[in-house]
């Protein structure tokens, strides 16, 4: 038999993955595991821990390359995310930021012993060490490599805090198992022959003898085994000449290298294509030294673990992520409770006034006041009291689709209740504006259902914008996310606040619309407060509380949309916010608008309606005279009576405007042609006698119909064109009838004049003194009830 020839290699100390490609070294073998023979082990021990999120730290070098690129291959066989792969020269800091960045925990290691004390270095800086993150780096450092390769400006406490509780993976270089192997020895024994000899030679150990020893005893047993087949078949052919070439040899060899299996002082020594499948072991570092805490059998594939000797420094292993647990900020059940509580009361209050409306609402003072339109105060109040309790629920007590329901319907509620009880005190101030600011209209009766239609119409306004908003633009339910926090209990989580809001794509434009609408009618309502504020009847005039009440909601309106913006995020503060905003506004305009009609009806229930004199003034601009107005005393039971005292009150000052025009124009021509004309005309004696005859506009027997009596005289009298002659003759001061008698006694009897007809239509009291009459001379309006007096001044 040739044997020469034979052409394969066999290491036991090259661990380059580099010669695990077969294609280039197809005869190679190793007695020692290669480089890349960790990495199944450290897969098997991050599936352990269900560890299924890592990253990778690499020196630039080739050998520290391969390995990460066969690590890569096997963590997406496990279906294990590689969160962020780094490679560094020389500074490694940057990159160990980037890992902390992207929330990497796990962290894989492949650098050499002097690179890997900047990387700690690094590390404890960066805070990246301690119970929330796990360091796994090559365990073939030499022994104390920290004191040796510390090049950084951190100090050696400093690195072995951050190192404290790195794992560290490398190959068994002897066995733990006690068995006798091949060479009838067990590992520990041959580890205790093997000393003997170093000590005696005076020589370093390496950590690749056991692999070498291992190495001859299969160079041994592949040559025994060749020849043994080698014999076989020359006995098989023994009729023949056998030979057998160098290409057969050497496959023959390959073969039975490749079926090697024996326990040896390293473990149990098998090939798989070349590469030897040992055992693969796991240090960890604890208080400065490293501690095995279990072994992975490549040919078994078991990790076997001591996890009594295996120490983290938390409470449990690392998280591989940091595990983000969503919490909804939500309001408070205590304050909850407490508003709601508050807001019963409120509606307990509006009930309250309801009733007492209801009971009494056909007494003088609570008719007067519209008790239907005060119903619909209290029922618009009961409303916006109602929104608080929905405003306080969140997706903590409804679920998402609920939630969206729970949007629309306290919007509609809020919206509605506002309308509503404004709606209605606007309506109720309207009719009262409407009466006592035209003086001139017919006679007309402002009945509820006329208020009711008024109202109606602000709520179809709002129905339709409330329809359009709903159809075009729904509102939503949408989760704003915040940034993380710390777990308040100190676990290894991070707690992401969310909040849920009521938002749509054009928020700000329908929220605009209903602020506009809202705020024309605030200001409607406080021009009729305005209008009506000398309008002195409590029963009737609520202008006061009115504008109290409008002043109060828009500041607090105000104040309170802008707070609630602001504090979007804190929930608790925005709905208490909100809530008593809501609570005051509608608790004070209730008040303000049944409080004073129950201390009426207490103490002084005919006080409110009783006929007081009121002024009502009205600025009218004609030419160059400005006329105010004064009304009094006007019982709304009976309209029908002032409308006809305000009829005829029209009608006099017409007839009084006629007749100072007729006066002016007796005067200008007595004053014109005093020499020139000796008589007076016919026509005009009469109209002066008819001015100065106007009598007493008094009552009827009944008292309720005025009317007036013009008195003109009937003798007759010489007409001053026919005059005798001998009159016309007599000096200025015997005839009484001359053009400067006349002028001067017209002159004195004007001022007496307006004295004399103003109390015949309500107007000054004849009483009063004048300088050209008697308290007698004047009469008086004795018979007017005073229930409908009416005082024209100004004229």
């Amino acid at each position: 038999m040739d044997y020469h020839g034979i052409s394969g290699q066999l290491s036991f100390a090259a661990t380059t993955p580099v010669l695990a490609d077969k294609k280039k070294y197809p005869n190679f073998f190793r007695t020692v595991p290669s480089d890349n023979a960790v990495n199944p082990a450290v897969v098997k021990f991050l599936n352990y821990y269900n560890w299924s999120r890592v990253g990778t730290l690499t020196q630039d070098v080739q050998r520290f390359s391969e390995v990460r690129n066969d690590l890569t291959n096997e963590l997406e066989k496990a279906d294990i995310q590689i969160a962020d792969t780094e490679s560094f020269s020389n500074d490694p800091c940057v990159n160990v930021k980037k890992l902390k960045d992207n929330d990497v925990r796990i962290i894989i290691g492949q650098f050499d012993e002097n690179l890997a004390s900047k990387v700690f270095c690094c590390a404890y800086n960066l805070n990246m060490f301690g119970s929330k993150y796990q360091w796994i780096i090559p365990g073939w450092y030499q022994g104390n490599w920290w004191e040796q390769a510390n090049t950084t400006n951190c100090t050696t406490k400093k690195l072995l805090t951050a190192m404290e509780g790195y794992i560290s993976v490398d190959f068994e270089p002897l066995s733990a198992r006690q068995i006798k192997g091949i060479s009838g020895r067990t590992p520990k024994e041959y580890e205790r022959e093997y000393s003997q000899e170093l000590q005696q030679k005076g020589v370093e150990a390496s950590k690749f003898h056991g692999f070498a020893y291992d190495g001859i005893w299969v160079i041994a047993k592949t040559f025994t085994r060749v020849m043994e087949l080698l014999r076989v078949k020359q006995r098989q052919n023994t009729y023949h000449n056998f030979t057998v070439d160098d290409r057969e040899v050497g496959k023959l060899v390959l073969d039975v290298m490749n079926e090697t299996n024996f326990f040896g002082v390293t473990g149990q020594v098998m090939f798989r294509n070349g590469e030897r499948m040992g055992t693969i072991k796991f240090n960890q570092f604890q208080e400065g030294q490293e501690v095995k805490v279990g072994e992975y059998n490549a040919i078994a594939d078991v990790l076997d673990l001591i996890n009594t000797s295996i120490r983290f420094q938390g409470l449990e292993p690392p998280k591989d992520r940091t595990f983000v647990r969503l919490q909804r900020r939500h309001i408070n059940v205590p304050l909850y409770s407490i508003l709601s509580t508050i807001t019963i009361l409120g509606m307990l209050m509006a009930g309250a006034f309801l009733f007492f409306n209801i009971k009494n609402r056909n007494h003088r003072l609570i008719k007067m006041s519209s008790p239907y339109m005060n119903n619909l105060i209290i029922l618009g109040g009961m409303l916006s009291y109602a929104s608080i309790f929905l405003f306080g629920l969140d997706g903590g007590f409804v679920s998402d689709k609920e939630f969206e329901t729970l949007c629309t319907v306290r919007t509609w509620i809020l919206i509605v209740g506002y309308t509503t009880a404004f709606g209605a005190m606007f309506a109720k101030t309207w009719r009262v504006h409407a009466i006592f600011k035209n003086v001139k209209m017919k006679k007309k009766i402002i009945k509820d259902q006329k208020l009711l239609i008024i109202v109606g119409g602000m709520l179809l306004i709002d129905l339709c914008i409330l329809i359009c908003w709903q159809i075009v633009d729904p509102l939503k339910r949408t989760v704003e996310e915040y940034s993380l926090e710390a777990d308040p209990q100190g676990r290894d989580i991070a707690i992401r606040p969310f909040l849920e809001h009521c938002e749509n794509t054009h928020m700000t434009i329908w929220l605009g619309i209903v602020y506009a609408y809202k705020g024309l009618l605030m200001l409607f309502g406080c021009f009729l407060a305005w209008e009506t504020r000398n309008v002195s009847i409590p029963a009737l005039n609520d202008s006061k509380y009115i504008g109290m009440s409008v002043y109060n909601v828009g500041i607090m309106c105000i104040i309170g949309a802008a707070v609630s913006f602001l504090t979007r995020d804190q929930p608790n503060v925005q709905f208490c916010i909100v809530a008593l905003v809501i609570i005051f506004c509608s608790t004070i305009t209730l008040c303000l608008v049944f409080v004073p009609k129950f201390i009426t009806m207490r103490t002084n229930p005919d006080a409110a309606t009783q006929n007081r004199r009121l002024k009502f003034t009205q600025n009218q601009k004609k030419e160059d005279s400005k006329t105010s107005t004064s009304v009094t005393s006007v019982n709304q039971a009976n309209t029908s009576r002032l409308d006809g005292l305000q009829t005829d009150n029209h009608r006099l000052r017409m007839r009084i405007t006629e007749l100072d025009k007729e006066l002016e124009e007796v005067t200008m021509q007595l004053q014109d042609t005093p020499e020139k004309t000796p008589y007076i005309k016919q026509n005009h004696y009469p109209d002066a006698n008819n001015i100065l005859s106007i009598r007493n506009f008094t009552d009827g027997k009944d008292g309720e119909k005025s009317i007036l009596k013009n008195h003109l005289e009937q003798k007759p009298q010489a007409q001053w064109g026919s005059m005798d002659p001998s009159r016309i003759n007599r000096g200025p001061l015997e005839d009484i009838n001359s053009p400067e008698h006349i002028q001067r006694r017209l002159s004195l009897q004007l001022p007496i004049l307006h004295h004399a007809y103003l109390p015949s239509i309500g107007g000054v009291d004849a009483s009063c003194t004048s300088p050209n009459g008697s308290p007698g001379s004047s009469p008086r309006h004795r018979h007017m009830p005073p229930s409908y007096r009416v005082m024209v001044s100004g004229l």
